[in-house]
């Protein structure tokens, strides 16, 4: 598997090179956002590490470039030593999938790469999913609602899965970031709440009907109304 890794920090690039390279990854670097948006037209990346302090163009910019530049299937690990909530959602909003606070530890680097790079294959027995008038394909990594297509982030895509996997269960915040977000995550933060939002407005904004429920005190389901 390829990771662009777009940091600065020539140091921290490279420790983060070594460890990538000794677990069997291939990385590409780049030392600022401008070539790191470059590389990311150019190469086939399964996964991008993208710090958010940067010269010239900061993280924020360049994750919102590459996604308005159309590839919305890469995955976006955000590395950032700005770790308060307004900051996470600041991240989130550029269009990453997830965040890592300076300083880390490998492992929990490695552990959010693993998450964010674990379903690279799909059985195509089972690669299309429907409820209602929303349809999911898993090998194309497309979504329909009433035909029309909706564009989505992995992170928020993987989302949508786990949702219609578990249609007409109630899942707890606790249920998606175990089987979302696949790692140990800070429960004090709102992101599994932001991460809904965005999915429920892509998702149920317009449509005659909605499919994603809140359930007060519990969690979300999807259901048809």
């Amino acid at each position: 598997m390829r990771i662009l890794v777009i940091e600065d920090e020539q140091s921290v690039s490279a420790f983060i090179r070594k460890g990538l390279e000794e677990q069997g990854y291939e990385v590409v670097q780049a030392f600022d956002g401008t070539t790191g948006i470059r590389l990311a037209s150019q190469g086939d990346f399964h996964l991008i590490l993208l710090d958010i302090v940067l010269p010239g163009m900061n993280g924020l910019e360049v994750c919102k470039t590459i996604r308005e530049r159309g590839d919305s299937s890469v995955p976006i690990l955000m590395l950032t030593a700005l770790g308060t909530t307004d900051d996470i959602v600041a991240g989130l909003d550029s269009g990453a999938d997830d965040y890592l606070s300076k300083p880390f530890k490998f492992k929990e680097l490695i552990a959010r790469v693993r998450a964010l790079t674990r379903r690279s294959t799909v059985d195509v027995s089972k690669s299309k999913l429907a409820v209602a008038d929303l349809e999911m394909d898993l090998d194309a990594k497309t979504v329909l609602r009433n035909g029309q297509p909706i564009q989505l982030t992995a992170r928020e895509f993987h989302l949508l899965e786990y949702f219609i996997r578990n249609r007409g269960k109630v899942v707890s915040r606790v249920d998606i970031l175990e089987n979302v977000w696949e790692v140990d995550f800070d429960l004090g933060t709102n992101v599994v709440d932001v991460y809904v939002n965005y999915l429920r407005n892509k998702i149920d904004k317009g449509a005659d009907s909605k499919l994603i429920h809140t359930k007060v005190g519990m969690g979300y389901v999807l259901k048809e109304d």
